[in-house]
C-alpha cells in the first residue's frame, strides 16, 4: 500500500500555527482557554495548538487528554482534567482526523454535561465523511476522499511529523 503524502512537517507546523491564531482570536476576551485533545494523536496535535498558543498569546493555557473507546463511543469519556477545572472555561476539542464525526460528537457530548463559556472544534485533517451533524471550527485542511482511503497523521518524537492518505 503506497502513502501518498498530504502535508509535510512544514505544513503541519504552518497549520498548527494558523489554528492557534484562530483560537487566539476567538477566545481573546477569554483569560483562561482549555485545550482537549482526543485520545492519542488528538492529545498530541493538542499539546502542539497549546504550545504555539502560549507562544503568541496571553491567555492561561490548560491541556487536557480526551479518552474516548472508538469502537464503543458510548461507554463513558475520561479525561485528565476534573469537570470543575474546565467549566465556566473557553475549551477547544481538539483530534487529527475527522472522519465520520462518530469520536467527535461523543466527546462533545461528553463536554455538554458542564457549562463552558465557549466551546469550539479543531482538527488538522477534516475528510468530509460525516455521518452526525458535527463540524470543525477550526480546521488544518479539508480533503474529499473515497470511503476505501485512510488518513493517518504521524507525530514522530524526532519532530518529523506528516499526514498521509493509503
Amino acid at each position: 500500500m503506497s502513502k501518498n503524502i498530504i502535508l509535510n512537517n512544514q505544513e503541519i507546523e504552518h497549520k498548527i500555527k494558523r489554528i492557534a491564531y484562530q483560537i487566539y482570536e476567538t477566545f481573546v476576551d477569554e483569560e483562561e482557554v482549555v485545550i482537549a485533545g482526543i485520545a492519542s494523536n488528538g492529545s498530541v496535535f493538542a499539546q502542539k495548538i497549546a504550545s504555539a498558543l502560549s507562544d503568541i498569546s496571553t491567555l492561561k493555557v490548560s491541556t487536557c487528554e480526551v479518552k474516548v473507546d472508538k469502537q464503543n463511543p458510548q461507554l463513558p469519556i475520561q479525561t485528565s482534567l476534573t469537570k470543575e477545572e474546565y467549566q465556566n472555561k473557553g475549551l477547544v476539542l481538539v483530534d487529527d482526523v475527522l472522519n465520520s464525526g462518530t469520536t467527535l460528537i461523543y466527546a462533545v457530548r461528553h463536554f455538554l454535561d458542564v457549562p463552558l463559556k465557549k466551546f469550539k472544534t479543531a482538527v488538522l485533517v477534516d475528510r468530509n465523511h460525516k455521518k452526525y451533524p458535527v463540524k470543525a471550527d477550526f480546521k488544518g485542511i479539508s480533503l474529499s476522499t473515497s470511503l476505501l482511503e485512510h488518513v493517518q497523521v504521524v507525530f514522530d518524537e524526532n519532530g518529523d511529523n506528516y499526514a498521509f492518505l493509503s
